[in-house]
């Protein structure tokens, strides 16, 4: 058995495997060819971290793949970082087990590729500024991934200074600008696309902050009790998009209460996989706001396993 450490993971899922790849795993789920198991969370109390696990195949053929971790927010203050996991890959025909991978490292690449698989099929054309909610390790991932689809950044964070420093720290790995907004507002009303990169229970988004003809993105609100956007949001969205319908209904927390409260009608929900697989068209006109709740699939850690071993496969024959 391999196991690759995040070391290795980096070198081999660079950014345009990490794109291909999460291309690939929602062409597969539209399509209907990837086998995807219902997603299970074990919400954490009394001080206990939020505990993850889900196995998908990205198709016939490939390897069934699971991860198993936890989310704990508050890990900030201990030195440690918020996401831990671990995902192992099953041979296609015997079982075996034949690689682990650091979860972590893998969550940090995939995410925001799949990211901005989205943004390529729901965004509207044009010159976009980047608004980016929380400076952590996917808001500093995001700006990788999207920094060639923007003309500038505008970074926010809870905490103060933490925005400050992330900018400056971009502005030597990026190539366009990069600054810290004086609030939460100020960074969404002046963009284009909008991407939450936090794991908060409320909404650091109000949505009427959101400029018509917006595009927002949702990666941390991934549990039933996550909402990093309100509800003004989901009700001026002119399409609501999720990476998977029957999991967003029952895990995207801004998705749960919006149904529950009657505010959004589960029929009129769209996955991504649908729009990447088929090429349909989400927005009406030019001032449609898209918002997209990402909660995370096993398929795209599936995808990301199975590009990484097909690389790997491939160095060791060029070797």
């Amino acid at each position: 058995m391999r196991f690759l450490d995040a070391t290795a993971i980096e070198r081999i899922l660079d950014p345009q495997t990490a794109y291909d790849s999460q291309r690939e795993a929602f062409h597969c789920l539209g399509s209907g060819i990837a086998d995807l198991a219902e997603r299970l969370i074990l919400a954490g109390s009394g001080g206990d971290a939020l505990a993850f696990c889900y196995a998908a195949r990205l198709r016939p053929g490939t390897p069934a793949v699971c991860k198993f971790g936890a989310v704990a927010p508050d890990n900030g203050r201990l030195g440690l970082p918020s996401v831990h996991a671990q995902i192992l890959a099953l041979h296609p025909r015997t079982g075996q087990l034949i690689a682990a991978f650091d979860g972590e490292a893998v969550t940090t690449l995939r995410t925001p590729a799949a990211t901005a698989v989205a943004v390529d099929h729901l965004a509207a054309p044009g010159p976009r500024t980047l608004a980016v909610l929380g400076c952590g390790v996917q808001g500093r991932a995001h700006v990788h991934a999207l920094a060639g689809r923007v003309s500038r950044v505008l970074l926010w964070d809870h905490r103060p200074g933490r925005a400050a420093e992330l900018a400056d720290r971009l502005a030597l790995e990026v190539t366009v600008p990069v600054s810290a907004a004086p609030s939460a507002a100020a960074a969404v009303g002046a963009a284009e696309l909008v991407v939450t990169c936090t794991t908060s229970s409320t909404p650091v988004l109000r949505g009427e902050w959101v400029a018509d003809g917006a595009t927002v993105v949702s990666v941390g609100s991934f549990a039933p009790d996550r909402s990093e956007v309100d509800r003004a949001l989901v009700r001026r969205a002119g399409a609501v998009v999720v990476d998977h319908v029957p999991t967003g209904l029952r895990q995207a927390g801004p998705i749960v209460g919006a149904v529950a409260d009657g505010e959004l009608a589960p029929e009129t929900l769209i996955g991504l996989g649908d729009v990447v697989a088929s090429g349909r068209e989400v927005r009406a006109d030019r001032h449609t706001i898209v918002y997209y709740n990402s909660v995370g699939l096993g398929v795209q850690d599936a995808a990301a396993v199975n590009a990484m071993l097909a690389a790997e496969t491939r160095q060791e024959q060029v070797g």
